[in-house]
């Protein structure tokens, strides 16, 4: 972050409180039995089938869809409180990125073959409905990047409970299957917002942003170290883990789905990673680490151990 001048400081807060103000509500069996004849056929069948079954990951895709919150919008990367797709990690053009589309596909068909289909303030609940429209895409890849805004809430008992978490994840999933059954689907873990937190603390004009309204469940009084305030947090960070494991278990149950193993969760970003507009959300920097992370996972041999 480049250092500003204490009346800069006041007149960049003053603008940011405004637009604050102004955009509230803002928003990351088979079946036993049978002769023993049949049961011959049908281990014969498996055994002839299975070369045509394997592989099912491409790991080179042709074209690229991208569902999920103000992450893969770019949100807070380009300037405050607005959305920039051209930086996204998915499918932004931006050089400095270079986005899974851009390192998959090139900077040209990037712009033709990629769809951005995200929504600033998701919640999983809305999933279902991006999975709608980018399914009539037909893309080879979808990368799904969601559940931030789901633990990010005014208080933890508003947060999502993880059965309804679960539930919605698995309707998204049908839905993409009814229309779009090859499509393959990269996941990406929730960040760790405790993490985002410890950073982004550091910086007193990010943390005059946070009280004007940011993710209050996890960065509501930064600054508050008692041990009502630790334990909210810890709420948090540990239904954050718990959305993650859905999204491993529902992902592990489709053969065209590929889930990071918690990549983004673990990756430590630092202050240079986030947004200089409310030191929370990734700015160019982050989003290429996004990008990074995702063409690793995508491209590797096998899914993450």
């Amino acid at each position: 972050m480049p250092e500003r001048s204490s009346h800069r400081r006041g007149r960049t807060a003053a603008a940011a409180l405004a637009a604050f103000s102004l955009t509230a509500g803002l928003a990351l069996t088979g079946c036993s039995g049978g002769s023993e004849e049949s049961g011959e056929r049908a281990s014969d069948g498996a055994r002839r089938a299975s070369p045509a079954a394997a592989p099912l990951w491409d790991r080179t895709p042709a074209s690229l869809a991208a569902v999920g919150d103000s992450i893969t919008r770019g949100f807070d990367a380009c300037s405050v409180l607005a959305d920039c797709p051209e930086v996204s990690w998915a499918t932004g053009t931006d050089s400095a990125v270079r986005s899974l589309a851009v390192r998959l596909l090139g900077p040209s068909k990037a712009l033709t073959h990629s769809w951005n289909h995200a929504v600033s303030g998701a919640r999983m609940a809305r999933l279902p409905e991006q999975m709608a429209l980018a399914a009539k895409d037909r893309p080879e890849l979808l990368t799904v990047m969601i559940g931030a805004n789901d633990a990010c809430r005014d208080s933890t008992r508003l947060m999502t409970p993880v059965a309804d978490f679960r539930a919605s994840f698995e309707a998204s999933m049908r839905q993409l299957r009814a229309t779009a059954p090859k499509t393959q689907v990269y996941v990406s873990s929730v960040p760790d917002l405790m993490r985002l937190w410890s950073t982004g603390r550091t910086n007193e004009l990010g943390k005059q942003i946070w009280e004007l309204g940011i993710c209050r469940s996890m960065l509501g009084d930064a600054d508050d170290m008692g041990a009502s305030a630790v334990a909210r947090r810890d709420t948090v960070r540990k239904r954050v883990i718990a959305y993650n494991q859905v999204l491993g278990d529902v992902c592990a149950k489709d053969a065209r789905c590929r889930y990071d193993g918690g990549a983004v969760f673990d990756y430590r970003f630092t202050g240079k990673q986030l947004s200089p507009w409310d030191w929370f959300h990734p700015g160019r920097d982050g989003q290429a680490r996004l990008a990074e992370i995702a063409y690793r996972n995508v491209t590797a041999a096998g899914p993450p151990a």
